[in-house]
């Protein structure tokens, strides 16, 4: 059984849940030892990166890595399509979420307590997500639709990220058309679907505690 080391409101984890369960792969997730970027933890992942996971003596950090890595070990169902071309597309919309997309929604993290809210950080990466997302809108409308694969994993959960601080940030994002039809096929997949049921309960608590928001 593969071993995931993970945390319940990690984004990157949540992806590789997705993957996890596409593949309808059975793992165990055990918490970073010492918590995240803990000395304890870099004694076992040394980059100190989540998620991680152990397959017998293999280990590997980083939720991409690991993605190709389950695709390539464990090919059915496939995550990636046959065509060489659209291999390269559905990877570009990965690498679009992970290097565009996700760093401006992470830009808002340290803005979320209200201790240390910045009214002018939160209008600036709004007009960025916003341009991000009607960036992915034009990439989305660029070929023909490539069904649901590898660079799709990230994009529910970011969205799920992008809901959940909008009305305490008071963010003002636009979502293209492409974009919100784009994210309603996708969240019907039974992976993405039965992860965002487990996570979004986490999600919610976590930004209710950091927000000042819970009872």
């Amino acid at each position: 059984m593969l071993t995931i080391y993970a945390i319940p409101p990690s984004l990157y984890c949540a992806k590789l849940r997705i993957v996890l369960r596409h593949k309808n792969l059975d793992w165990r997730e055990l918490p970073p030892p010492g918590g995240y970027g803990s000395a304890a933890y870099k004694q076992i992942v040394a980059s100190g990166n989540l998620p991680a996971m152990l397959d017998g003596d293999l280990l590997i950090a980083d939720s991409e890595a690991i993605a190709e890595y389950l695709e390539e070990r464990y090919p059915e169902p496939p995550l990636l399509p046959q065509a060489v071309a659209d291999r390269a597309r559905m990877r570009e919309r990965g690498r679009f979420h992970d290097t565009r997309l996700e760093p401006a929604l992470r830009a808002l993290f340290g803005s979320i307590g209200p201790d240390v809210r910045d009214a002018a950080l939160n209008a600036r990466q709004s007009a960025i997500l916003s341009e991000r997302l009607g960036q992915l809108g034009r990439m989305l409308q660029a070929g023909p639709d490539l069904g649901f694969g590898l660079g799709d994993c990230g994009y529910p959960i970011t969205f799920a990220w992008i809901d959940a601080l909008t009305p305490p940030l008071s963010l003002a994002i636009a979502w293209p058309e492409g974009v919100a039809a784009y994210r309603a096929r996708i969240e019907v997949e039974p992976a993405v679907a039965a992860e965002l049921d487990s996570y979004r309960p986490i999600l919610r608590g976590w930004v209710d505690r950091t927000t000042g928001s819970s009872a």
